[in-house]
């Protein structure tokens, strides 16, 4: 955890996603006060300053959203959102009884990547047991706004994102060859037929699976045999760096400097719990048994907006996994009381230092924002940006 000094500070708690990845992603890659930037040198203690710090404008925690990840051993296993989102609510409830000089701060929750599958269902809980708070003697948790970069909320448009972000010309020059956009487009009417039946209206794990594997197989793979990165369509990627490192060599600095042994004695980590590990393949599989991926969350987004939790959804322009195409498309078509008046506006470019960062529309409550030449992980790729974009967030600004 990181404060500001300041009564009136947010606090702001930030996840990633996986399922079953850390938040030291997040931490010492993109917004925490100290980054990670390469291997160890001699005099150093292996992190660097970070300028643009998200702790520059908020109180700011990490939290690893799934039991069994990263170190964490728990004896309990945790396979899907709804049931993480008890144990979530639980510990933020917990967290401002213990530290009670930070009870009725404006709480923000953050996250990207299967954070949009995590946070509002997390963000729900929230608001569903404040009303139950009072009664039990707990005040309720302030929380004001759910940021969402990159996420996967709705997987049904994110299949049809992946034909327009490799086939049009949207963030980059179309890569695909014609014979294989042709071939994409000719099998995604099937692919959304078949997840429409057997993913959403009813629950059939069988269907649903075959339904999953016939899109993935039409629309994802064809990526994959590119040789870019996934997370960042501007970059190759070879498939054993993907598997390594996720592409970013800097995951593997932040997996040795957690795994010091100097390192694991100040974070009070046990000598029986094994190595830390960015992701953890047990629950990332345990989630992908129970279909957690696929679930439809922009309902949940949407029981936010109409008791007055705001909503911003970020998202880089280079990344092909959870794209903005995907991402425009659910929030277009998101069914609540404001979204009349959302639809009607007009997107316009938003600012920084003079140069045009992307393109964003709002209305009651509801942002969306692109941010160009950024890939899955926002505050990485850019950081002045991203800052930027929380400082007016925060503040109740038009970005």
């Amino acid at each position: 955890m990181f404060l500001r000094h300041g009564l009136l500070i947010p606090l702001t708690r930030r996840i990633n996603g996986g399922p079953g990845c850390s938040s030291s992603l997040g931490l010492f890659m993109e917004l925490g006060p100290c980054n990670i930037r390469g291997p160890l040198q001699s005099g150093s203690n292996g992190t660097e300053w970070n300028p643009y710090s998200w702790n520059n404008k908020a109180n700011l925690f990490f939290l690893d959203q799934v039991q069994s990840s990263t170190y964490a051993d728990y004896g309990e296993t945790i396979s899907t959102t709804e049931d993480a989102a008890k144990n979530v609510q639980a510990f933020v409830t917990i967290f401002f009884e213990t530290f009670s000089k930070f009870k009725g701060r404006e709480f923000h929750m953050s996250g990207e990547s299967y954070g949009g599958r995590y946070l509002p269902v997390f963000a729900s809980e929230i608001v569903d047991q404040n009303s139950r708070a009072a009664a039990h003697g707990f005040e309720p948790i302030n929380l004001k706004s759910v940021l969402i970069g990159n996420g996967l909320t709705d997987f049904k448009t994110m299949w049809e994102g992946y034909y327009d972000i490799q086939c049009k010309n949207l963030s980059v020059v179309p890569f695909q060859d014609i014979k294989t956009c042709v071939s994409m487009k000719q099998q995604l009417h099937r692919c959304l037929k078949m997840y429409q039946k057997d993913c959403i209206e009813q629950t059939d794990p069988t269907g649903c699976s075959l339904a999953i594997n016939f899109c993935s197989s039409a629309l994802s793979e064809p990526y994959r045999t590119t040789g870019r990165n996934p997370y960042d369509m501007s970059k190759p990627c070879k498939g054993e760096e993907l598997e390594s490192s996720l592409c970013y060599p800097i995951t593997k600095y932040i997996n040795e400097f957690l795994d010091r042994p100097e390192t694991r004695k100040a974070l009070g980590v046990h000598p029986s719990i094994g190595n830390y590990t960015g992701c953890s393949e047990e629950v990332g599989m345990r989630f992908v048994a129970s279909l957690d991926h696929y679930h439809s969350n922009q309902w949940y987004i949407a029981g936010l907006l109409e008791r007055g939790i705001k909503v911003l959804i970020y998202v880089g322009t280079y990344d092909w996994i959870c794209n903005w195409v995907g991402n425009q498309k659910w929030v277009m078509a998101l069914d609540w009381t404001g979204s009349a008046e959302f639809t009607a506006q007009k997107d316009r470019d938003w600012i920084v230092d003079g140069q045009v960062a992307g393109f964003t529309r709002s209305a009651n409550g509801l942002t969306f924002a692109t941010v160009d030449a950024a890939g899955h992980m926002v505050p990485y790729d850019k950081p002045k940006e991203a800052l930027t974009m929380l400082s007016r967030w925060l503040e109740g600004k038009d970005l």
